[in-house]
C-alpha cells in the first residue's frame, strides 16, 4: 500500500479540479463512516488524513439524512418516541453499526481493568460483555429520549459532532494502539489547524440547533469535544493509544452529549 499522496500536476487531475488525494480522501471518509454507495479510492495515510479531515462533513450529510427520517415521521403522526427510536436505528443501519460495536468493545476493555495488550486482546474478541451490552442500550435509550425533543437542526449538529470526535482523536500527537488496523492508517493524521477548522464549521452550524438560543448549540458542541478528549487521554493511557474501535466510542460518545445538551430546556 502506497504512502505518497498522487502528484498534482495538471495532466493528471485537470484544470479546476482538486488532488485526486482529495478525491480519495473523501471516498475513503463516506466508505468508512457510512453505508452510502460511493466507490472507494485509494486507501493510505495521505487519504486517510483527508477523510479524518472531513468527517463531520459526513456527519452533517447522514444527521440530514436523519433529520428527514424524524421530521417525516412526526409529520404523518407517528409518536415523538417511535419517531426517535426509528431514526436511532436508521443511524445504526446507517453506519452498519460500527461505531456502537466500537462503543461495545471500548467499554468491555476499560471495565475489565486490564490495560496494554490484554485490553486490546478483549476489544478484538467477537463477542460483547456485560459493560458493552450497558453501555449500547444506555446510549440508544439516551438518543432516542433526547431525539423526542430535537428539532432538525439539533439532529444535523449532533451527527456532525459525532464524526468532528474522529477528526480529534486521529489529530497529530495521539498515538495508535496498534501497529496494523484503522487506528495504524488514521492515528496522528491531521494537523491541528484542519482540526480547528473542522470545529469551526460544525460549530457554525450548531448555532442554528436550538432556536433563539444560538449559543446552545455551540456549547454543547464544545462539552462533547471536552468529553471527547477525556475519553481519548483514558484510552491512550490503557491502551496505549487509539483503535478503530476507540473512535467508534468517541462518535457514540460525541453524538450522545450533544443530544443531550442540545434539548435542556
Amino acid at each position: 500500500m502506497t504512502t505518497s499522496p498522487s502528484s498534482p500536476s495538471r495532466g493528471r487531475t485537470g484544470r479546476g479540479r482538486p488532488p485526486s488525494r482529495v478525491l480519495d480522501g473523501v471516498r475513503l471518509a463516506v466508505t468508512t463512516l457510512s453505508v452510502l454507495p460511493v466507490r472507494a479510492g485509494r486507501v493510505d495515510r495521505s487519504a486517510a488524513a483527508v477523510a479524518m479531515a472531513v468527517a463531520p462533513a459526513v456527519g452533517a450529510l447522514l444527521g440530514l439524512i436523519l433529520a428527514g427520517v424524524h421530521e417525516g415521521l412526526r409529520a404523518l403522526g407517528s409518536p415523538a418516541l417511535v419517531a426517535a427510536g426509528v431514526t436511532v436505528a436508521a443511524g445504526a443501519l446507517l453506519t452498519r453499526g460500527l461505531h456502537l460495536d466500537g462503543l461495545a468493545d471500548t467499554i468491555d476493555a476499560l471495565g475489565s481493568y486490564r490495560s496494554g495488550s490484554a485490553a486490546l486482546e478483549i476489544m478484538k474478541k467477537a463477542d460483547i460483555g456485560p459493560f458493552g451490552v450497558a453501555a449500547i442500550a444506555a446510549t440508544l435509550l439516551i438518543q432516542a429520549g433526547a431525539l423526542t425533543e430535537a428539532g432538525p437542526w439539533a439532529v444535523v449538529t449532533a451527527w456532525a459532532t459525532g464524526r468532528l470526535a474522529v477528526t480529534v482523536a486521529c489529530r497529530r500527537g495521539v498515538p495508535a494502539a496498534r501497529p496494523e488496523g484503522l487506528g495504524a492508517l488514521v492515528a496522528s493524521s491531521v494537523p491541528l489547524p484542519a482540526v480547528l477548522t473542522a470545529a469551526a464549521c460544525v460549530a457554525a452550524v450548531a448555532a442554528a440547533a436550538v432556536p433563539g438560543r444560538p449559543w446552545q448549540g455551540p456549547a454543547a458542541v464544545a462539552a462533547a469535544m471536552f468529553a471527547v478528549v477525556l475519553l481519548l487521554r483514558h484510552t491512550v493511557r490503557r491502551f496505549g493509544g487509539i483503535t478503530g474501535d476507540v473512535l467508534g466510542a468517541a462518535v457514540e460518545c460525541a453524538v450522545t452529549v450533544t443530544l443531550v445538551l442540545v434539548t435542556l430546556a
